[in-house]
């Protein structure tokens, strides 16, 4: 027994603004249908209202920053003089860059439905990524203890993990490094993690992984970490 569809949004290249526009446009179609009562699991065939995901690759180069500050003044223009934007996020996690060549992904789940904590949905985007890692061969791609989150190739990280939940919907999510530029995170300490580094699945298996290499398994990892099925959707309105 699934526990329903999830809608997803595959946005392609857009600005990150946009994609962020788009995630809230989510949240409040699964606040809405959180009107109802708590629903039971349901058969396979029945849409699971109000749960999306929505997956991009930033279009421009940016940096965004979470709940817990903003780079100075002095520091945000240097990022600005690079030609890159700067962006605050309502999530989780210190600065980080989001940019071509990086899957960005950002689940409306509705926890308590799920009747899944906080912790143990980090938990599953970390599992999820894992599952990724090991069918491009990356079996030491790791997850570390709290408070680390993210997924790890050594002391680099490979995907960042930041996330809100409010109402115990979830927004934002996780960004994965496939062809990033990597000398982008050179600018900043990426999420605040003195004496760490960031790497890219392009530079740990030697040859070019993009975006689009990485959709289709990393979807069949979110049906099986969340237990649903997908319905696709091009159209960010519907």
């Amino acid at each position: 027994m699934s526990r329903g569809a999830v809608r997803v949004l595959r946005l392609g290249p857009r600005p990150y603004a946009e994609a962020l526009r788009v995630q809230e446009r989510c949240v409040g179609a699964a606040r809405a249908a959180r009107a109802g009562p708590i629903p039971v699991p349901v058969p396979v065939a029945v849409p699971n209202p109000g749960e999306s995901v929505v997956l991009s690759e930033p279009a421009e180069p940016v940096y965004a920053w979470g709940l817990r500050g903003a780079p100075g003044a002095e520091a945000a223009e240097r990022l600005r003089a690079r030609g890159a934007g700067l962006a605050a996020a309502r999530r989780g996690g210190r600065i980080t860059f989001h940019g071509p060549g990086q899957l960005l992904a950002f689940p409306v789940l509705d926890l308590r439905r799920r009747r899944l904590p906080l912790r143990g949905y980090v938990a599953a985007l970390e599992a999820l990524v894992l599952r990724l890692c090991r069918r491009f061969g990356l079996a030491a791609a790791r997850a570390l203890p709290p408070p680390f989150t993210g997924v790890w190739m050594g002391d680099s990280k490979l995907c960042a993990i930041g996330v809100h939940c409010g109402n115990h919907i979830t927004s934002h999510g996780l960004a994965l490094n496939c062809c990033t530029d990597l000398t982008w995170f050179d600018h900043i300490v990426p999420c605040g993690l003195e004496g760490k580094g960031v790497t890219s699945l392009s530079r740990e298996l030697g040859r070019h992984v993009t975006v689009d290499h990485v959709l289709e398994p990393f979807l069949d990892a979110f049906q099986e970490v969340f237990d649903c099925t997908l319905v696709f959707s091009e159209d960010p309105g519907d």
